[in-house]
């Protein structure tokens, strides 16, 4: 079997749904598998899987073990010369896993791939490719330095702006949301280290790979869409797990030092109340006009009703989505993309291409009875019932 795809789950049964479906259609042309691992969510993941994918591989844990051990677990149980480790909001083009394995194939020295990661409006997420955290690169990020000299080596390092977005090449860290590596690495690495619950493994798991010489790439040649934060709400117990999954990393991989515990306890604390202040759902203001991609005239008048508003057609052609997106500009706007009529890599470069700030998405999964989106990187996402 070429390859794995490992999804750990916590209460994000939609996403799930729309993530699962995206990959099924992904690896119709690769021997690969789909391992979806439930951290004992509350929701109805669990059913909704057993119900609609009963021939994907669904363990049940019995209790939440956190990011690691619940990937780890997934792991035991994968049969592919590949692994990937994918989150359940995130959505994947049909050809990814096609260009990351062809890409994989050609490395002689190959660690972990990460790939390009936009959120639910279509902003590329710059944590798709880091830098060694180190003591100075952390106070460059918690002190917004990297902002301010964005071109300067001594202060980019934390989002390896060496790279641009639209240029692969090697990395030093990879974030967790998507990371693609041989299952032999991942056996010699050990996995994910347990005794982290959350939030600096990926960047542990990725410098261990480094420590092995091997070579961490960021490939842009697929764009992956990730809505971020739909699978934690960062509250006081975000604070404190990121406080300590920081000093974990640190406390593991670096000489400690009186200075370097007390920077890291403030800058931590304060790099940590800044995420959950932006974590706090804000207000939005309901779209002005709706569009939507689809031939699906009921699907329209069905919108329309649900909505309590009129929705109008949108063109996907490339003039006509270029010249839509012109009369969009200044307008609050909700873009819907019927699943049934465009493909998922097609809503991907529609909200890459049509990004804008008065501009929000949302996908029809094929098959579905919802329709699913994320107005902000910060809030939950938002999911509509549409049956």
């Amino acid at each position: 079997m070429e390859l794995s795809v490992v999804i750990l789950n916590y209460n994000v049964r939609y996403f799930l749904e729309q993530c699962v479906l995206s990959v099924q259609e992904a690896i119709t042309a690769i021997d690969a598998e789909i391992i979806v691992v439930d951290n004992n969510s509350s929701d109805e993941s669990v059913s909704m899987m057993k119900e609609k994918f009963p021939h994907v591989k669904l363990i049940e844990n019995k209790e939440n073990f956190g990011f690691p051990k619940g990937n780890n677990i997934g792991f035991r149980q994968a049969k592919g010369k590949y692994i990937c480790i994918l989150n359940p909001d995130t959505v994947v083009a049909e050809d990814t896993f096609i260009k990351i394995l062809a890409f994989a194939e050609r490395q002689n020295n190959l660690g972990i791939i990460g790939c390009k990661l936009i959120d639910g409006r279509g902003e590329f997420l710059p944590e798709s490719k880091r830098g060694i955290p180190t003591p100075w690169v952390a106070f460059t990020k918690i002190f917004s330095l990297y902002k301010i000299f964005p071109r300067t080596k001594l202060f980019n390092q934390y989002y390896a702006q060496h790279l641009d977005e639209n240029e692969t090449g090697k990395v030093d860290i990879l974030v967790g949301a998507f990371m693609f590596l041989e299952k032999k690495l991942y056996e010699d690495l050990n996995g994910f280290d347990e005794n982290c619950f959350m939030y600096s493994d990926d960047i542990d798991l990725s410098y261990r790979s480094l420590q092995m010489k091997k070579d961490n790439f960021y490939f842009h040649e697929t764009t992956v869409l990730h809505y971020k934060g739909e699978s934690t709400i960062k509250d006081e117990e975000y604070m404190k797990r990121f406080q300590e999954s920081m000093n974990f990393f640190y406390q593991k991989h670096f000489k400690k030092s009186w200075f370097f515990s007390v920077f890291i306890k403030i800058g931590a604390f304060l790099f940590s109340f800044a995420k959950m202040f932006q974590g706090k759902p804000q207000d939005n203001p309901l779209p002005e006009t709706y569009f939507l991609c689809s031939k699906n005239e009921d699907f329209t008048k069905k919108l329309a009703s649900i909505l309590e508003n009129k929705v109008g057609f949108l063109d996907i052609k490339e003039e006509k989505m270029v010249n839509s997106c012109l009369i969009l500009k200044g307008k609050k706007t909700e873009i819907i993309l019927d699943n049934h009529y465009v493909s998922f890599k097609k809503c991907i470069e529609i909200i890459e291409t049509l990004k804008d700030k008065n501009v929000t998405f949302k996908i029809f999964p094929k098959n579905a009875g919802f329709i699913i989106g994320s107005n902000s990187r910060n809030d939950r996402g938002q999911i509509r019932k549409i049956e």
